[in-house]
């Protein structure tokens, strides 16, 4: 299931559940006669169903639907606006749904922010018009939930981050991997013909790979994969990306970079790579393949054959070289 699936169902259930707890709290008020918080009650619950409507349209949308912090808004301050008004008893224990909801449905910070300026005027009214137990045994309850669910939220954004980043990311090197390249090389390849700048590529592979593994062990070669790619994370720039493909072989993606500044750039990286004494191995050198995107470059397959194309032809050369490899040029 999809990040975008799962809130979509998660949203849903919430408003859901919310909207059957008020829309009985309201049947239970209107059996006891009264009419302004069953009144109160209905209107939740008709935002609330409003919620889940909006959910069912923008399932699509759910990670950025900015509908959500609408409805809560209006939601959480009409609860406000009958906790001062009415003074009615236990009506501050409506609050707990609305918490839930918020930190449910919104991004964390939002959620505390919005369940935040809840709990405030409810608690003051609570306090000054309650006893002083029943009003601390309500107050234990609403923080404990808004602390619970908080950190239950938490964990869970903290745990979609780690996987997201263990799918993206090569377990060896801390670079990104072969799968996350196209997706990034294809978003950059439309991005640079909607705008018209300029975006580079550089294959970049260890000369003499197999006999540093055969000399050094699998340890020696990892640990010369990670000191790689924190050496070309301190050359690169921001906006640029670095990927470990095949092993010994790096991949990286330039955005705005012409012609003239991939050749600088592969150069001072085989540059680094060459006069850098590397723990374990020693000395060792690059291979560096480098080209631009031409008018037929729509897709990841040209440029990446292309750059590869470029490091055969260093490698051809006698090795320790970069070598760049022209496309169709760029018509105005």
């Amino acid at each position: 299931m999809t990040e975008t699936r799962l809130r979509t169902w998660t949203h849903a259930s919430g408003y859901t559940l919310a909207a059957l707890f008020t829309a009985a709290l309201a049947l239970q008020n209107l059996r006891y006669g009264f009419y302004q918080l069953f009144y109160t009650a209905l209107a939740m619950s008709a935002l609330m169903m409003a919620g889940l409507i909006y959910t069912c349209l923008c399932r699509r949308q759910q990670l950025s639907a900015p509908g959500h912090l609408v409805i809560l808004t209006a939601l959480n301050s009409g609860l406000v606006a009958a906790v001062i008004t009415t003074n009615a008893p236990g009506i501050s224990h409506w609050a707990m749904p609305l918490i839930l909801l918020n930190l449910l449905i919104l991004p964390l910070r939002h959620g505390l922010a919005l369940s935040t300026l809840l709990l405030i005027p409810v608690l003051i009214v609570t306090w000054l018009s309650g006893l002083p137990g029943a009003a601390l045994l309500t107050s234990i309850g609403l923080l404990a939930i808004l602390a619970i669910t908080s950190l239950y939220i938490w964990h869970y954004d903290h745990m979609t981050q780690s996987a997201q980043d263990l799918a993206i990311t090569d377990p060896v090197t801390g670079a990104h991997n072969a799968r996350f390249l196209d997706d990034t090389l294809q978003k950059e390849i439309s991005r640079a013909i909607a705008t018209g700048h300029p975006l580079s590529v550089v294959s970049l592979n260890i000369d003499h790979a197999e006999e540093i593994h055969d000399l050094y062990g699998k340890a020696g070669m990892q640990n010369l994969l990670q000191e790689m790619t924190a050496t070309l994370f301190e050359i690169i720039r921001a906006g640029d990306s670095l990927y470990s493909v095949n092993g010994s072989q790096f991949f990286l993606v330039l955005p705005f970079t012409p012609e003239e500044g991939v050749r600088v750039i592969a150069e001072r990286i085989r540059r680094t790579i060459t006069e850098h004494d590397w723990q374990d191995v020693g000395q060792i050198s690059a291979s560096l393949g480098c080209t631009t995107r031409g008018n037929g470059d729509t897709s990841t397959a040209s440029l990446r054959e292309r750059a590869m194309t470029a490091m055969y032809e260093a490698q051809k050369r006698g090795a320790d070289a970069a070598w760049f490899s022209p496309g169709e040029s760029i018509k105005a």
